[in-house]
C-alpha cells in the first residue's frame, strides 16, 4: 500500500495556490499584492525572501481618511485612490516595477482589484497588464455611485483627494 503525503496546511485550507505563487516568484520581480475585504482594500509591494516575504511598502484604504475621504472605503474610487497612494509610496522607496499578484481572488474585468492596479500605474509604477481589464474612468470617478445613491459630491470629493495624494 502506497503512503499518501500530506499537503501543506495552506493548500489544504485553500489559502495558497502554490503553482501560481511559484510562477510569480520565478520572475524575480517584486509583487504588487492586492487583497480585498468587505470593508477595505489592502495593497502591498512584497519582496520574496526564503526566510519569509518582506513588505517594502503598504497602503490601506483607511489611510484615505487622512486625505479627507470620508466615504466608503471598499468601492472603486477608494480602491483607485489607495492604489495611487501606494504608487506614491513606492516611488519614494525607488520601486519602479512589479508583477501583479491577486491571490485567490477571481479575475473580473473592471473590478476593485483592477481599479487599485490602475491607481498604481497612474502613480508611475510599471506593472504588466492588459488595457481591457481596467475599469472605465466614469466608474473610477464614482459616477455610477452618484446615480445610484444620489451622492452628488462623490466626483468632487474624488478629485480633491486625488490632488492631495498626488501632491
Amino acid at each position: 500500500m502506497k503512503e499518501k503525503t500530506v499537503q501543506f496546511k495552506r493548500k489544504r485550507k485553500g489559502k495558497t495556490n502554490y503553482k501560481k505563487r511559484l510562477k510569480l516568484l520565478v520572475s524575480n520581480k517584486l509583487r504588487l499584492v492586492i487583497r480585498k475585504s468587505l470593508g477595505n482594500i489592502i495593497i502591498q509591494i512584497i519582496e520574496y525572501n526564503p526566510k519569509g516575504d518582506r513588505v517594502i511598502c503598504s497602503s490601506h484604504s483607511r489611510e484615505l481618511e487622512k486625505f479627507g475621504w470620508n466615504l466608503d472605503k471598499s468601492n472603486l474610487p477608494a480602491s483607485y485612490l489607495t492604489g495611487l497612494l501606494l504608487g506614491k509610496k513606492a516611488k519614494e522607496k525607488k520601486v519602479k516595477e512589479a508583477v501583479l499578484d491577486i491571490g485567490l481572488n477571481p479575475s473580473t474585468k473592471g473590478s476593485r482589484i483592477y481599479a487599485a492596479l490602475k491607481g498604481t500605474i497612474d502613480a508611475g509604477l510599471n506593472v504588466s497588464h492588459s488595457k481591457e481589464i481596467l475599469p472605465k474612468e466614469e466608474r473610477i470617478r464614482g459616477e455610477h455611485i452618484a446615480k445610484f445613491k444620489r451622492v452628488v459630491d462623490i466626483g468632487k470629493k474624488f478629485e480633491e483627494v486625488k490632488k492631495k495624494i498626488s501632491g
